[in-house]
């Protein structure tokens, strides 16, 4: 049953159903209550459903209990107790096998497992789950937590595109881009930008799907500019060798693409056991900078002041980095309800800019490859801030930044 057009007498008979012990009825109606729709929002309502028809077996059912708790919403969160439900769900519901690729890929209540979650991912594409296939897809494609496979990412990402998936749409778009099909590559990311609304310019809290198709709209923008050099002052554009990070790992994960803009050839998952914080978890960035030294890298962090004078300055470094041909990592902080604790903080680089549209382009790892993204500088001064991105901090918000460390060698 979809959740489209709903009416009064609709919601009355699957609570009629639902009071009868109808699992398929109770899911249904525990999605209602989750998202508000039809019926007044209520977690524990829909909790209380979801667990009813977990109950009496219903994959669907067990699939919404496991993702509360991996999320923490409504319940404690408790990852252990999440996977165990995705493993029971698994083999009927193409969505809890996604689920399940997720914790094994991202170390959630489970040692990592890399292979045995693109198992699980091959197998929700192969039920018609679009997402699952572009994750795999991108794990191949750059070598993370598997060994680099370009026929199945190229098999996967055409499964994904054909299931209508926009961060696979993209994907495909981005290996015709590389490979100089541009009216290809307009077709897809044309399509990804029309599966959902986009406006003009997106930013990173955005969830998922809508982020996919904001980013092929953006890509479509940008098509011209990344076959241009760059005009120092003007515009500036660093391609980056984008990696898709895994659960809860933004800061090794964009740290990797830095090191690899550099020459490295280290992952996201690599990078993360190079820390002392055990993996699917946050990473702190004194970590991430003793990190760069153990893999021969030298970079630095550079804060600046969260008010307007700060930016002015934050961003006078950044175009300077860029049009040297530099990215830059930054650490974003975002508020809202939707995240746990009211907030959360990401990590991310900026690889280009567009002054006379004052735009600022992200490599993003928390979105599908190429990870591509405009940003406004109205939206940058918000986001581009953080007290928590580490022991560094010192609880201080401030705008904080890693960039490679050039010292002039004297004569």
């Amino acid at each position: 049953m979809t959740i489209a057009a709903l009416s009064a007498d609709d919601t009355a008979e699957l609570q009629s159903k639902a009071a009868k012990g109808d699992a398929r009825a109770q899911v249904d109606l525990a999605i209602r209550y989750r998202d508000g729709k039809g019926v007044t929002k209520d977690d524990a309502k829909a909790m209380e459903l979801a667990h009813k028809a977990a109950d009496a077996g219903n994959a669907d059912a067990m699939d919404l209990v496991g993702f509360a708790y991996l999320r923490g919403a409504v319940v404690k969160r408790s990852p252990e107790i999440a996977i165990a439900y995705f493993k029971a769900a698994a083999d009927e519901s193409a969505q809890a096998a996604f689920n399940l690729g997720q914790c094994y890929f991202g170390a959630q209540g489970t040692a990592q497992d890399c292979p045995k979650a693109l198992e699980w991912w091959k197998k929700a594409a192969e039920r018609g789950h679009g997402r699952a296939a572009a994750n795999a897809a991108m794990a191949y494609r750059s070598g993370e937590g598997v060994e680099p496979d370009a026929f199945q990412a190229r098999q996967l990402a055409e499964r994904a595109a054909d299931l209508n998936d926009p961060s696979g749409l993209v994907l495909l778009g981005e290996m015709h881009f590389q490979e100089g099909e541009l009216d290809a590559a307009k077709a897809n990311w044309t399509k990804a930008s029309n599966l959902m609304p986009t406006t003009a310019r997106g930013h990173p809290a955005q969830p998922s799907g809508n982020a996919s198709a904001q980013e092929a709209a953006d890509l479509l923008k940008l098509i011209d500019y990344r076959k241009r050099k760059s005009e120092p002052g003007n515009f500036a554009f660093v391609q980056m060798p984008h990696v898709q990070q895994g659960y809860n790992n933004c800061g090794s994960t964009a740290c990797a693409i830095f090191a690899r803009f550099q020459g490295s050839k280290i992952g996201g998952w690599d990078f993360k056991k190079l820390c002392p914080s055990p993996l699917g978890t946050g990473t702190d960035w004194g970590h991430l900078l003793d990190a760069s030294k153990k893999i021969g890298q030298k970079w630095k962090l550079i804060t600046f002041t969260p008010d307007d004078e700060g930016f002015v300055k934050a961003t006078d470094m950044l175009k300077s980095e860029l049009d040297a041909g530099r990215p830059v990592v930054v650490d974003f902080k975002y508020i809202g309800p939707q995240f746990p604790n009211g907030s959360a903080g990401h990590t991310l680089n900026v690889c280009g800019y567009i002054a006379k549209e004052n735009l600022y382009i992200l490599c993003n790892p928390a979105v599908a490859t190429p990870g591509i993204q405009l940003i406004t500088a109205e939206d940058l001064k918000n986001f581009w801030r953080s007290d928590h991105y580490g022991a560094l901090s010192k609880g201080v918000l401030s705008r904080p930044a890693f960039v490679i460390d050039n010292p002039i060698t004297k004569p």
